[in-house]
């Protein structure tokens, strides 16, 4: 028996409720040791709303949850599926399936009534984020390239730009202004622009 990461299809907005929802559920019928993880992506995003800035935590897919099921191909464990629908190599166990289909605002497995398990790999990533979003926080930008802009801060102030580049990893945007009749790049905060 191995644990595999399957996606599930919950109502939207109702991501930690359906994730708390699974987990007591699944304690409560003694599936606790098959249902191992439930896992809500999420990540810390910076923006300016009324002229200050807030960090807020969001879903990164929102309608999705990402379970960690202990499978199993044992044919009694299998759920039922329709003869021409292939089986995933690693099955569900079947009083599980019915559990986490019954669930209030748990919709479907991702692939229905063959779910394939998520690549490992792909998990790792997932999970390393997570753990990277707990340090740090993603700006979020609204610009992009082509905008115009009006500089809000600094030396530049009440001037007039087009956005040349976005980097959110450090919340800069490079605008190109007109001084004095030529072309200046000049590197800005995200929060020092606006749109015009």
């Amino acid at each position: 028996m191995t644990a595999k990461w399957y996606v599930l299809r919950v109502q939207s907005g109702k991501e930690d409720s359906s994730a708390e929802n699974l987990l007591k559920r699944a304690k409560l019928q003694g599936l606790d040791n098959k249902l191992l993880r439930v896992f809500v992506p999420r990540e810390r995003v910076a923006e300016i709303k009324g002229g200050k800035k807030r960090t807020k935590e969001i879903k990164k897919y929102p309608g999705y949850v990402m379970v960690l099921i202990e499978t199993s191909s044992e044919e009694k464990d299998n759920p039922p599926v329709p003869a021409k629908t292939p089986q995933p190599a690693q099955s569900i166990p079947k009083d599980l399936w019915y559990l986490i289909k019954e669930t209030p605002g748990v919709g479907d497995f991702l692939g229905g009534n063959a779910p394939q398990p998520m690549a490992d790999e792909e998990m790792e990533k997932l999970l390393k984020e997570e753990e990277k979003q707990k340090t740090e926080t993603t700006v979020k930008i609204d610009f992009q390239k082509g905008d115009r802009v009006k500089i809000k801060e600094g030396p530049f102030q009440n001037f007039d730009g087009i956005v040349e580049e976005i980097c959110p990893q450090r919340g800069i945007v490079k605008v190109v202004v007109t001084i004095f009749g030529r072309s200046t790049p000049v590197d800005l905060e995200y929060w020092e622009v606006e749109r015009t």
